[in-house]
């Protein structure tokens, strides 16, 4: 259910400025021996059968039902979940500090080199950052977090035509850092069950519709789940970035399980 190389960085419940293991310095991302649960044949079945139906007739209704059993079923509830996505919470935190953002952990990520990439274009830029922030060591999960980053920065430009992506505004910042995030529970669901939504669809063109469509409703659900967490007086900063989008996808997976049934 969850890969032995998916990092566990505790639990997003912790208070601010407090480690969620054993009270080490803010930020101290320490390592727990938690037993992974193994996961039960023909988990994603129940999945398959309602984004099936979602991929045949776009029934709004057999898309969240469809992604909450993804997340109550195939990935073992919300906690399993969270701790699955646990390398996209680090990865974020690495790419908050390589677009500028503050970091105060002993193995600081690489920032991009202005004084470097001046003058660069955007592409090789993008290209930096997915590097500096995503280590590339063959799994699906780092294949996909790369996508992800080149997908949430160019959605930035995008957004902030004028952005300079060496000097990037708080604003901006935490935009990539959600789109990111929503990017790779999006491509992690589509390595899933991707093909099967394929399949069932009436034609390419539909296909292709409908995970639009999920696309656009996994984004809305971590967007609102970030949104609340800022509105509560949460920001992303500093070394807490990882814990901070650890309890957004925690978040937004329990919204998702709400739909299973």
């Amino acid at each position: 259910m969850v890969p032995p190389w998916v990092p566990d960085i505790g639990t997003p419940d912790a208070p601010e400025g407090e480690s969620p293991e054993n009270n080490e310095p803010d930020g101290a991302l320490t390592p727990r021996t938690v037993p992974i649960p193994v996961a039960p044949q023909g988990r994603f079945g129940g999945t398959r059968r309602a984004l099936g139906e979602f991929a045949e007739s776009g029934s709004r209704d057999a898309l969240r039902r469809g992604v909450g059993r993804y997340v109550a079923t195939g990935l073992g509830g919300s906690g399993t979940a969270t701790r699955r996505f646990g390398k996209t919470a680090i990865t974020a935190g690495n790419l908050y500090h390589a677009l500028g953002g503050t970091s105060d952990r002993a193995d600081e990520p690489t920032k991009l080199d202005r004084d470097l990439l001046s003058g660069r274009s955007a592409r090789e830029v993008i290209q930096a950052a997915v590097l500096a922030a995503c280590e590339t060591n063959g799994t699906q999960d780092a294949e996909a977090s790369q996508y992800s980053i080149n997908d949430a920065l160019s959605e930035l430009l995008e957004r902030y035509p004028d952005a300079d992506i060496l000097s990037l505004s708080e604003e901006q910042r935490e935009f990539v850092i959600v789109r990111f995030v929503s990017r790779d529970v999006y491509r992690r669901l589509v390595l899933d069950v991707g093909k099967h939504i394929q399949d069932r669809a009436p034609s390419a063109s539909a296909a292709l519709s409908r995970l639009k469509e999920i696309r656009e409703y996994v984004r809305e659900t971590v967007s609102a789940s970030f949104r609340k967490l800022r509105e509560s007086g949460t920001r992303l900063r500093g070394s807490r970035v990882s814990q901070i989008v650890q309890r957004a996808l925690r978040d937004a997976f329990e919204v998702f399980a709400e739909y299973a049934e």
